[in-house]
């Protein structure tokens, strides 16, 4: 309202305006009079046009406004449409992202359960192949072999051999002669050229001496002096035959040997002891 009547105003003021500049002499009474009744009407005609105008540049201008907000409206619901489209595709993602890593959690567990079974495999394995090493070397020390040393000597002997001249000589410390001297001949019989054939020659005499087998053990200690006459027991050797051969109640022969023991071998504690026994032989 304020703007139709604005525009009224502009218009009556304008007509009013264009009648100052008609000189009075050219309007005469009557015309001046009918101008005066068309004043009104004529500013009510400006009027109505004006405000009809105003109306439909108003209506216009909403028109527009109404056009612009509902453009605006659509970009908008088509912005929200395509961000609601975006965030759904990324909800889609996330799931997908998340059965995924539940997925590569489930391979990993899996994965590692195989590790610990293959690292136990391995374990087991390796023990096995430590068993087995362990084993072969076992076996090979059988067949290899072993230095010794006895009675100021070192040679070699083999497994077997060296168990048979000690497995002989256990039985003699225990007291079991007969089987020392069966156990002391095979050894020999065996091996003949072995590093422990002159000890086992000694210990044969002695078992058999100790079975008050005479005989036999004069001929096992003669042997032994025989094949070792620098060998640290062969004085004791000698008094042991001297011995076995006064127990044969062969004087003569016991003199003889004790003879040659203090000849061969003067500075021996069996020399000591054979000028004791050669005092006792009649």
């Amino acid at each position: 309202m304020a703007s139709v009547q604005g525009v009224r105003r502009r218009a009556c003021a304008a007509f009013a305006s264009a009648l100052q500049r008609v000189p009075a002499s050219r309007l005469a009474a009557p015309a001046l009079a009918g101008l005066l009744m068309l004043q009104p009407a004529a500013a009510a005609l400006f009027e109505d046009d004006e405000a009809r105008r105003a109306i439909l540049d108003l209506r216009a201008r909403v028109t527009q406004n109404d056009e612009q907000q509902r453009a605006r409206l659509a970009e908008l619901t088509q912005a929200n449409a395509q961000l609601q489209e975006q965030v759904a595709t990324l909800q889609r993602s996330l799931l997908e992202l998340n059965s995924r890593i539940e997925s590569l959690r489930g391979e990993l567990a899996g994965l590692r359960g195989g590790n610990e079974v293959l690292q136990r495999e391995v374990a087991e394995l390796q023990k096995r192949q430590r068993d087995l090493a362990q084993a072969l070397d076992e076996r090979m020390r059988r067949f290899e072999p072993v230095r010794v040393s006895l009675d100021g000597q070192e040679f070699s002997a083999e497994p077997d051999e060296r168990k048979g001249y000690e497995d002989a000589l256990a039985q003699l410390r225990a007291g079991d002669f007969d089987k020392a001297a069966a156990g002391l001949a095979a050894f020999l019989g065996r091996y003949p050229n072995s590093g422990y054939a002159n000890a086992a020659r000694f210990w044969l005499g002695n078992a058999q001496y100790a079975r008050r087998d005479y005989k036999d053990a004069i001929a096992s200690f003669r042997a032994f002096v025989t094949a070792a006459p620098e060998h640290p027991r062969a004085p004791e050797a000698l008094l042991a035959l001297a011995n076995s051969q006064a127990e044969m109640k062969d004087t003569k022969a016991a003199r003889r040997t004790i003879e040659e023991l203090l000849k061969t071998y003067p500075k021996s504690e069996a020399a000591q002891a054979g000028k004791e026994r050669l005092g006792s032989l009649r």
